[in-house]
């Protein structure tokens, strides 16, 4: 356990030795300067005491902002991948909506036109041949628009 002293106007800081126990006291400016970056004094009985560079306070922020630094890296790389992967589902739902566009298209013309979707022939009246040849391609009749009757 240390305690700080202060004698004559200098602080000092009081510790036990923790190989023989004696109390000894180091200047406080060289106890903190240890502390914070590493080194060693020795107790009245020569025993080696301190911190080594590696378990400075010092080291300590260092390895801690160093890790930091690695996350934030690795949480930037995370995220630019998974960018790219939700750009490129994008572009690939954005063709294949394109692609069902132009077929819807062209299936809208070749029907207009009187061309049978099922079997490519050309028939004068398509709603009917639909209804009577093909009844179970449009299960769904609410998608379905009537034509006209042209006798009517």
């Amino acid at each position: 356990m240390t305690k700080t002293w202060t004698l004559d106007g200098s602080s000092y800081t009081s510790s036990n030795c923790i190989t023989c126990g004696v109390v000894y006291f180091v200047p406080s400016s060289v106890w903190n300067e240890q502390q914070n970056n590493g080194g060693f004094h020795y107790c009245p009985s020569g025993h080696k005491q301190g911190w080594d560079k590696s378990d400075s306070e010092a080291a300590r922020v260092r390895r801690e902002r160093d890790r930091l630094k690695q996350r934030l890296a690795e949480e930037k790389d995370s995220h630019r991948e998974a960018m790219g992967r939700a750009q490129k589902n994008l572009d690939n739902a954005n063709r294949r909506a394109a692609a069902h566009k132009g077929n819807v298209t062209k299936l809208k013309k070749r029907a207009s036109a009187g061309v049978c979707p099922c079997c490519s022939r050309t028939f004068q009246n398509l709603a009917r041949h639909m209804h009577s040849k093909h009844p179970d391609f449009a299960d769904d009749k609410s998608n379905v628009v009537p034509i006209k009757d042209a006798t009517a």
